[in-house]
């Protein structure tokens, strides 16, 4: 079981000084990996830079171009969260041609499955704004990559970050090939979309999904909605390949987030998403980090993750709060959605 991992030092190079999305977030994953041993279980993938045709599969190209040239005076603030440097243009191509990569070296074979580590995250962003910490969105355009390099009919997107990803659902919305499924906190950031009545428009209706969770959900919650909406979902779209925006901020030690998911939590969703992927396509299955802004929580969630996807054991760290029997109530929510997607 080949397992790959992309990553490359310009990722660090994005210089977004006093701010949550710093480089340390991937220092502090690729420590934790070399020091548990682990790293010597993967195959590294080397990125490329995603050419400006690719990225524009998804952004319109003066926006692009704004985007180069804010980074070549120096950077700057692009939106009132996100920032850019002087080699972030440069560090954003490499980020979608990581997971571009991650997608090549799954569909041929290379590896059974790649984690791509890398930053800028992308799920934010939309054709022509950059928002929250995002400049390109690097799912959405690997997934547009894939439906035109290998003719793919049905590619599936499955966003956990606490945010939602209300970008790559711009990006599909009404493309009946890509089903996005989100889970994520709400309300919260981004304002105005996340609801579970946006569910894709025309030929594409009933391909958006989105599971909008209360405050406190923890490991039972969230596997509950993997098992009962998403797994469902995911068998009736029969992709042919997944894809996973990977945001670790519902960590219960994550400061952005008032969720309560563990460390093991994000082991277990990973399995789930392994176990569909070999069922379903094969094994195909590509990931890019999104979130995740508690360095310690985050590395070791990431390698909770890799662990899944290589057959190893999955346990907590020392120190952590046990994941709880499920405090919050979301029946409901889980039978509202049901109903509006028909699932059983």
């Amino acid at each position: 079981m080949s397992v790959g991992y992309v990553y490359n030092l310009s990722y660090i190079k994005h210089d977004t000084g006093q701010h949550v999305e710093v480089a340390a977030r991937l220092q502090a994953i690729i420590s934790h990996l070399v020091q548990t041993g682990l790293m010597k279980q993967l195959k590294p993938i080397e990125p490329r830079p995603a050419t400006v045709e690719e990225i524009a599969l998804v952004h319109q190209k003066d926006y692009i171009k704004d985007i180069e040239e804010t980074a070549q005076r120096g950077g700057g603030w692009v939106d009132w969260h996100t920032v850019t440097s002087l080699y972030s243009y440069e560090a954003a191509l490499l980020a979608a041609g990581g997971i571009i990569r991650a997608v090549d070296a799954v569909m041929g074979g290379e590896v059974s499955s790649a984690f791509a580590l890398v930053r800028p995250p992308g799920h934010h962003a939309l054709s022509q704004r950059a928002m929250g910490f995002c400049l390109f969105n690097n799912i959405a355009i690997a997934a547009k990559y894939a439906l035109g390099k290998y003719n793919l009919e049905r590619i599936l997107i499955i966003d956990f970050d606490v945010h939602h990803g209300n970008g790559t659902q711009d990006a599909f919305y009404d493309d009946p090939r890509v089903m996005y499924i989100s889970t994520h906190q709400y309300p919260n950031y981004p304002e105005d979309c996340g609801d579970m009545k946006e569910t894709g428009s025309g030929a594409a209706k009933g391909t958006n999904i989105n599971i909008p969770l209360p405050v406190g959900c923890g490991d039972a919650e969230y596997l509950k909605v993997f098992e009962q909406i998403i797994a469902p979902a995911t068998r009736r779209f029969n992709p042919q390949l997944i894809l996973v925006s990977a945001g670790y901020d519902p960590h219960q030690a994550d400061p952005l987030s008032m969720m309560e998911v563990t460390t093991g939590g994000f082991g277990r969703i990973t399995g789930i998403i392994k176990g569909l992927a070999d069922e379903l396509c094969g094994g195909r299955l590509a990931i890019s980090l999104e979130g995740g802004y508690d360095p310690k929580a985050l590395a070791a969630s990431v390698k909770a993750t890799f662990d899944v996807l290589l057959g190893n054991s999955v346990e907590d760290p020392p120190g952590q709060t046990p994941p709880g029997p499920g405090a919050v109530d979301i029946d409901g929510l889980i039978k509202a959605i049901k109903k509006i997607h028909k699932l059983s």
